[in-house]
């Protein structure tokens, strides 16, 4: 008789959060029979605090932070987040036990009508609360005005495309794998090219949390990780982690698995996007973090750290 198992999952209140944290629940499921799942629902600071750009007010953690506490005392056994949304230092006691399939890693482009970044007119308000967009959306289109706008997906692209009385926006930039993820694909105007809007490290992949010695969690953690997807993630975050990691400035990076081999590209930006230092890297599959450190110690060398606010 199959033992019976239950886990516990916390998981942020917004529409995405709730399909991420349901998608691996149903994972687990599939691959044990008689585990049973029950989330458990969290607003964190990130999500009240909606009138500041993140940067300005703590950055990613804020997201994490309720989840983690729970974590550590118990209340839960899992937490599911974006993995961009992750801070690359790992809380003490915690850690990512699988990293779960990867979405397109591209940006999207939400207008009011307007069908490419390119048929924006001079001085269009475009909305991100990213460093990284914002930069390379300068980096090819220096005459747009950008803008900061916080909110979840749905809010987000609804500024836009009803408008928001003092907050009007000609368009913004979102991640394409929340707004699939929601089924608002009839919303995306255009994705963005990779040449022109490099993800963020880690876009489109899902991480899930657990305390670092629940060998029960762990295991069960360890048949959902998607060892290529880890290999590639692991790559763009050691990158991050090699500028500093807790630094705002504007960086990019995608990993590219191939059999037993990786490439790397990733870049670094001024914020108003008129400097750019972009590096490229192959190495095998299972040093895929001396990949990324290495490429971050390139872009050092070629003037990176002129960029880096560590503040």
């Amino acid at each position: 008789m199959a033992q019976t198992l239950q886990i516990v999952a916390g998981t942020r209140t917004s529409r995405l959060a709730l399909w991420q944290t349901e998608t691996v629940c149903e994972l687990l499921r599939s691959n044990n029979a008689g585990l049973s799942t029950v989330l458990h629902h969290f607003t964190t600071t990130g999500d009240k605090t909606l009138n500041r750009p993140l940067a300005e007010i703590g950055g990613k953690g804020l997201f994490t932070a309720e989840l983690e506490k729970a974590l550590r005392e118990s209340d839960i056994d899992i937490a599911v987040h974006s993995l961009k949304d992750l801070p690359v230092e790992e809380p003490a006691g915690i850690t990512t036990g699988a990293i779960v399939g990867r979405a397109d890693v591209r940006d999207v482009l939400i207008t009011g009508g307007r069908s490419s970044l390119i048929d924006l007119p001079a001085g269009a308000v475009v909305g991100t609360s990213s460093p990284r967009r914002r930069a390379l959306l300068l980096a090819y289109r220096p005459d747009l005005t950008v803008r900061s706008i916080r909110g979840n997906v749905e809010t987000r692209i609804r500024k836009v495309v009803e408008g928001d009385g003092a907050e009007e926006y000609d368009a913004c930039v979102l991640a394409g794998a929340g707004v699939t993820r929601l089924e608002m694909e009839e919303q995306i105007s255009q994705w963005l090219p990779l040449e022109v809007m490099l993800p963020a490290p880690g876009q489109g992949a899902l991480a899930v949390q657990c305390r670092s010695d629940d060998e029960r969690v762990l295991q069960l953690l360890a048949e959902i990780d998607n060892a290529p997807v880890r290999a590639a993630v692991s790559a763009e975050r050691a990158f991050l982690a090699g500028l500093g990691g807790g630094c705002s400035a504007p960086i990019a990076a995608l990993g590219v698995p191939d059999g037993d081999r990786l490439h790397l590209i990733a870049l670094v930006a001024s914020v108003d996007g008129d400097r750019i230092i972009q590096v490229e890297s192959d190495g095998a599959v299972d040093e895929a973090e001396g990949l990324g450190f290495r490429a971050a110690l390139e872009a050092l060398e070629r003037g990176a750290g002129d960029f880096l606010d560590h503040e």
